[in-house]
């Protein structure tokens, strides 16, 4: 068996980046940049005004209060006069500074009518005045290749007069299960049966990634309705997922399908729960085999299947997001990486401390919806009691 760093650094390193487009910036939230965005200009382009006052040359101010005319008025939007000497001008907020106008005086702190302004306070260069290229200078980095565009990201892009932005073609993931006890929800039960819950927690979890869905439903337990779902999966999607079907028993048939129709690079994987792991190529489409059992499906699915959807549009993820906490349990020694379903709570000093959940069999599913996250043993390790963790939240998918 190979361990969870080392599959993770495999997957990526066998995966290519989809080809990229164009798309309007009001049509690019939730995609991947594919190239980096360089602005043309400085924002603000100018120096401009942070308050309604008045602006000065600050040397024009004496100890005491001023008493200075007046010679124009600047709203935004227009381009000002050069400031005459020994005057000020109404400034509004938002509006360029005239040339030589070195600080803005604010309306609370001055006495004025529509011919003189009298300074009450005392006023340093540069006050209240917002400089040219103090957000973003010319010729800076504003997005960044494989960064996934937020609202914040659509705004900073408008802001330096970008109408478009190069992204990377939005991914399609075909799906399917394997299992001839599977039955969809809302069917009756026949003895042996179970209802099908790992495509629906997986076309939601890729749905939460922004990626399009062809579902292939629920493939029969041969060799040939595997090959079949296989080839029509990597003729119609990106990369291809399934749950089930990846162990060693007689009724397993996803290893000898990808064997037969393409590469396996990668069977087994030193953690818990999720040892049976495939991974490999269908006609050059990438491949991933998950346990069939949902916490293990859903565990594999964060920890190596968000990696390849996220190589696959040039982002890079060594691991999700993790935070301290402090076990409340102990545990014996595992051979393997482990992850741990665990609630966390406050102690009166604040420190986060993780419970962990009764029953750690990888078939109970109800386990994850009672928990906050994961916590990871480290392999040939133990937990004690008050020992410190890797804290990884179930908020989504893990990207």
């Amino acid at each position: 068996m190979i361990t969870l760093a080392q599959a993770r650094h495999k997957i990526q390193q066998q995966t290519t980046e989809l080809e990229s487009e164009v798309l309007p910036i009001q049509s690019a939230l939730g995609r991947v940049a594919s190239a980096d965005v360089i602005s043309a200009l400085a924002i603000p382009p100018a120096d401009n005004s942070a308050m309604d006052g008045f602006a000065i040359r600050s040397s024009d101010l004496g100890d005491q209060q001023s008493k200075l005319p007046i010679s124009q008025r600047i709203p935004a939007g227009i381009h000002p006069s050069a400031l005459e000497a020994g005057s000020a001008a109404r400034i509004f907020t938002g509006g360029v500074m005239p040339c030589g106008a070195d600080a803005v005086v604010i309306q609370e702190h001055c006495d004025h009518d529509e011919s003189f302004v009298t300074i009450l306070k005392p006023v340093v260069s540069g006050a209240n005045v917002r400089p040219k290229g103090q957000d973003i200078s010319q010729g800076a980095k504003v997005i960044g290749v494989g960064q996934k565009l937020n609202a914040i990201d659509i705004s900073l892009l408008a802001s330096i007069g970008q109408a478009t932005v190069p992204v990377y073609k939005q991914l399609t993931v075909a799906l399917f299960s394997t299992g001839d006890e599977l039955v969809e929800p809302g069917q009756p039960l026949k003895a042996g049966q179970i209802y099908n819950s790992n495509r629906p927690l997986l076309v939601a979890l890729c749905e939460q990634l922004g990626v399009l869905i062809y579902d292939c439903g629920i493939v029969e337990d041969t060799l040939s309705a595997t090959k079949e779902a296989l080839i029509d999966a990597s003729k119609n999607a990106d990369v291809v997922i399934s749950s089930g079907g990846v162990s060693v028993g007689d009724e397993d048939h996803v290893k000898p399908a990808v064997e037969a129709l393409g590469e396996l690079s990668m069977w087994k994987v030193q953690m818990k729960p999720g040892k049976p792991v495939a991974f490999g190529r269908i006609a050059g489409v990438p491949f991933l085999g998950l346990p069939g059992n949902p916490v293990s499906s859903y565990t594999v699915f964060q920890l190596l299947g968000v990696p390849l959807l996220a190589s696959l549009q040039g982002q890079e993820r060594d691991e999700p997001t993790s935070y301290p906490v402090r076990a409340a349990f102990a545990k014996s020694f595992s051979s393997r990486e482990e992850y741990i379903r665990v609630k966390v709570q406050a102690d009166a000093n604040g420190d986060l401390h993780a419970e962990r959940f009764p029953n750690l069999s990888s078939g109970v599913l109800s386990s994850l919806s009672w928990a906050d996250g994961l916590v990871r043993q480290d392999i040939d390790s133990a937990i004690e009691i008050g020992q410190k963790l890797a804290f990884f939240p179930l908020t989504e998918a893990m990207l």
